[in-house]
């Protein structure tokens, strides 16, 4: 039966729980389909018709802004989208929506790469390369990264002052990422990042945050 529930595609990343946050904070009706990484289903026809990139998350939007059907890939993409869709977890002032996006980029340019970076050769890659370098590189650019957040976050609640926007969403699930996905908080030092750490747990307390981070855990 055709529905009007946006699709969600995700697994609990920190990139897909970007998603399922945002849509809990919305409040938009949404059904969700695990696609699970570990065992290659971003590759199958299926997903790869609403994603052609093979990648978590993705989006199929039955009410498109023509009203018709759309499919939306990569998270920031996605977070833009919906912001626009609701007009919500976005500043309406011209300069402020110019910083949300602007760290919203950030997060995409730089949090999301190098921190999975640092992830791989810490965790994952030790079998393969033992050589100390990479792992090094990329933990001193996760702490340079937490460093410019720390710096950011001095004396405000949120990335964009007192607002609550897509840039938080998209970068806080990076932060617990250090911890949950890498075991890696005391190795990294988070907490020498004061702001940061009082911020993140700012947003992850959030009861949206709660019920996104649980979805698409389990088929």
């Amino acid at each position: 039966m055709p529905t009007s529930n946006i699709q969600l595609y995700s697994f609990p990343t920190p990139n897909g729980r970007k998603v399922s946050i945002a849509l809990e904070e919305l409040e938009l009706e949404y059904d969700a389909h695990r696609v699970d990484i570990l065992e290659r289903d971003q590759f199958t026809p299926e997903f790869i018709a609403v994603n052609p990139n093979s990648k978590i998350p993705a989006i199929t939007d039955p009410n498109g802004p023509d009203g018709k059907s759309i499919h939306i890939m990569e998270s920031g993409a996605i977070l833009t989208y919906l912001a626009r869709k609701t007009g919500k977890l976005m500043p309406s002032e011209p300069r402020l929506q110019s910083e949300t996006e602007q760290w919203l980029h950030f997060q995409m340019g730089g949090v999301g790469p190098m921190f999975g970076q640092f992830g791989h050769f810490y965790k994952y890659a030790g079998e393969k390369c033992d050589h100390p370098y990479p792992e090094q590189r990329y933990r001193n650019e996760v702490r340079r990264l937490l460093g410019v957040l720390d710096t950011r976050l001095e004396g405000t609640d949120y990335l964009v002052g007192d607002q609550y926007t897509i840039a938080d969403i998209a970068t806080f699930p990076w932060i617990g990422c250090i911890e949950w996905g890498y075991a890696a908080w005391d190795h990294i030092g988070v907490n020498e990042f004061k702001n940061v750490v009082a911020w993140h747990r700012r947003c992850e307390e959030k009861p949206a945050s709660v019920r996104g981070a649980g979805v698409c855990v389990t088929n």
